[in-house]
């Protein structure tokens, strides 16, 4: 097979290619479970088997809602496409209300889950789903249909011929799955991906990664999103050995076992592990803890290229072997690339991991784009820190008359599944409108400054629609103004000006000596209690992921003469947040160490 023009292509190129022993591997208990390159073709075929005998016919929906990435999710994948079926991967941890919208609004058909806590929410919706005909576990559940009876069912290879013909007619324009991406107001929208979109998204990233076969890949971002399916369709075109993390808790314990040379990441992960490191290296004393901090501030200096000079590569030398190394085998050893993508990339995590030698490759892109729109390459100059790199091949961007960043190219969706009118808005001749203001530099680098609307994404790539959460807090009688923070970092926070004449009144009633200078009073410790209670009132209506984690109040009223606010007493956000960076910093503690 020379070319690979549809998803199910990637195991048949490989197999041909490759032969891997380890194509795809996951843990059940303590054992390691490998599923060679010859074994994912050949159980793919059994599920399609499998499948025709249950009566799936072309364009069939067919769910799939895993908690964890593991190789079951892959073969059904191939088994489901190669029919000319749909694959709808459906994020696990999301209410059982959305699981039945998904699942009435897909029509899916049938339904595989990975465990006993994904089935009971299906369970506890099913009877409201008309399109179900029946549900499937990964795990072994007493009661239950398992994955292997499909297996069992598919082992008669007398209807293959059945499955080629099915092949044969699926084209490359032709529809593979429906993401329904998490949406802050409404409901899910369904975006529609053919199997050209990724193939030509992970052709053209492959040219932009530098991975060699046999390495091995760690995956444990949630193979629902567009980002980590892409990334195991690209690890498979390059041949690398694929194990699946047993869950984010225990991600530490099964680099040390893998030690795999890539990973994808969300910045949030990043932060986690950097800050358990700082955590580490502030409980050190003396020299060792002298020299821990020195090596941390000249990475946070670094700059690709040699570009400090040879004064600094010296440094940077002895950082490397004194405590640099340490971090690297906490990670494994082997790490060479990490690819960054979900939300934007703090610039202190890129230059001090590229400090460690495990450079961070961030990237940009969306789930209506396949979703990689632009990643920065260590190699031919193409990475620079603060940018998301330079376009990839094939993809058109254009910066509109606002700022926007357009797109166009065979990365673009087909649209939102039965929703024309969103899917005209948001694509308008061929160019689809990202929301995004961004830029690009002299050197061609793509620079994301804003967003065109007010949603944001942590670190984590939780989406936060922080008017909502104003709306709700502005109810308090103690809250005038607020502003949700929280682009690119771990937590939602917020910049709240009190409502003064009501905190005067507050304080008399309860007979609080605050004084009357505003300085003080927002650094009152029962004025700062009781807004906090406020703020936990308010943040029981919202996700885990939006609720505001702390705050800090401003001692000025937001007015329109001092620039907080439009005429039309709207805020201006990137004034208020410039005039409250240090409170802004205090929240984040990004102080220098």
């Amino acid at each position: 097979m020379n070319k690979v023009t549809r998803l199910f292509d990637f195991p048949y190129y490989q197999l041909e290619k490759f032969n891997l022993k380890n194509a795809l591997v996951t843990k059940y208990g303590d054992e390691w479970v490998s599923t060679s390159s010859a074994e994912y073709v050949e159980k793919a075929n059994t599920i399609s088997r499998a499948l025709l005998r249950l009566g799936v016919q072309p364009n069939d929906k067919i769910a799939i809602i895993s908690s964890t990435n593991r190789t079951e999710w892959h073969i059904m994948d191939i088994g489901i496409l190669q029919l000319g079926a749909q694959n709808v991967p459906v994020y696990p941890t999301i209410s059982e209300e959305d699981y039945e919208y998904i699942l009435n609004h897909s029509e899916s058909t049938y339904c595989f889950v990975s465990d006993k806590e994904v089935l009971d929410k299906v369970n506890a919706i099913k009877d409201k789903v008309a399109s179900l005909k029946g549900i499937y576990t990964f795990d072994e559940i007493k009661g239950e249909h398992n994955w292997k009876e499909l297996l069992e069912m598919g082992a008669d290879a007398s209807n293959q011929d059945e499955v080629e013909k099915r092949k044969a007619k699926v084209g490359p324009d032709d529809l593979a799955t429906i993401i329904y991406t998490s949406g802050t107001t409404g409901r899910p929208k369904g975006v529609m991906l053919s199997h050209d979109n990724i193939v030509s998204n992970v052709l053209a990233s492959e040219e932009r990664v530098p991975l060699s076969s046999d390495d091995s890949a760690l995956s444990f971002l949630p193979i629902c999103h567009i980002f980590e399916r892409m990334v195991v369709y690209l690890y498979q075109y390059c041949g690398i050995n694929i194990y699946f993390a047993e869950s984010l808790e225990k991600i530490s314990d099964n680099l040390k076992e893998i030690k795999p040379e890539v990973m994808t990441v969300v910045p949030r992960l990043l932060e986690k592990v950097y800050d358990k490191i700082i955590e580490k290296g502030a409980a050190l004393e003396g020299l060792k803890k002298r020299l821990f901090f020195w090596a941390v501030e000249t990475g946070l200096e670094f700059e690709p290229y040699n570009a400090n000079g040879a004064w600094y590569g010296m440094k940077l030398a002895l950082a490397r072997k004194l405590i640099f190394s340490k971090w690297q085998e906490a990670l494994g050893g082997n790490l060479k690339i990490l690819v960054s993508g979900s939300a934007a990339l703090q610039p202190r995590l890129a230059r001090v991991f590229a400090a460690a030698q495990m450079p961070v490759m961030e990237g940009y892109g969306l789930t209506e784009t396949s979703p990689v729109i632009a990643v920065n390459d260590e190699r031919n100059r193409g990475w620079k820190i603060g940018t998301v790199g330079r376009v990839i091949t094939g993809v058109e961007v254009k910066i509109a008359s606002d700022g926007e960043i357009l797109c166009k190219g065979p990365n673009v969706m087909h649209g939102y599944y039965k929703d024309k009118e969103r899917t005209d808005e948001v694509i308008k001749d061929g160019y689809f409108h990202t929301g995004d203001i961004g830029e690009f530099d002299d050197d061609g680098f793509l620079k994301i400054t804003d967003r065109k609307k007010e949603i944001f994404k942590t670190s984590g790539g939780k989406y936060v629609a922080p008017q909502l959460i104003e709306n709700e807090m502005k109810q308090s009688r103690f809250i005038e103004q607020i502003m949700v923070i929280g682009e690119g970092e771990k937590m939602p926070a917020a910049l709240i000006q009190p409502s003064f004449d009501f905190v005067e009144e507050w304080a008399r009633r309860h007979e609080i000596d605050m004084g009357h200078d505003k300085n003080e009073i927002v650094q009152n410790e029962q004025l700062i209690a009781r807004i906090q209670e406020e703020v936990d009132r308010f943040n029981e209506r919202f996700g885990k992921w939006e609720r505001i984690k702390r705050f800090e109040l401003t001692p000025e009223v937001w007015t329109i003469e001092e620039g907080h606010l439009t005429p039309t007493m709207k805020m201006k956000r990137r004034v208020i947040k410039e005039k409250y960076q240090h409170l802004y910093n205090k929240i984040y503690e990004k102080q220098p160490y």
